[in-house]
């Protein structure tokens, strides 16, 4: 679960595979997001709050338009269970942790991967980046 800087709304990921953004003063759901195809381990929303990030066990990152609903990028290239994702403050890049014992570093502007960090043994559960 993730929160908005202004306190109004939050992100949510669940094992039925969806993302939802929710209404916190009305509580009802802004958008339902689809397109992962298991289910959803971690999500971020940016600092402006116009996007979000989610990390799911079907080996995928995505990033996700807030206004619309819809995808931006699906990113690939785990080969294990995406458990952890987090968004730069500017939000021009992300980390995502997977069972596959990697950390990826990925440009959000092209979908792309920059670096894959290398040396855990085993599944690394949370990642995190400095503001």
């Amino acid at each position: 679960v993730a929160l908005s800087a202004d306190g109004t709304r939050a992100l949510s990921g669940s094992s039925d595979s969806t993302v939802r953004l929710w209404n916190l003063g009305t509580g009802k759901a802004i958008h339902t997001l689809k397109g992962h195809t298991s289910g959803v381990t971690s999500v971020a929303l940016s600092a402006d709050g116009t996007r979000a990030l989610s990390g799911s066990y079907d080996e995928t990152v995505r990033l996700w338009d807030l206004g619309t609903g819809k995808a931006i990028h699906t990113l690939k290239g785990h080969t294990g269970f995406v458990m952890s994702v987090a968004l730069s403050a500017d939000g021009t890049r992300a980390l995502s942790g997977s069972s596959d014992s990697t950390v990826r570093l990925w440009n959000l502007g092209t979908g792309k991967a920059i670096h894959t960090l290398k040396g855990h043994t085993s599944t690394v559960q949370s990642v995190a980046l400095s503001a």
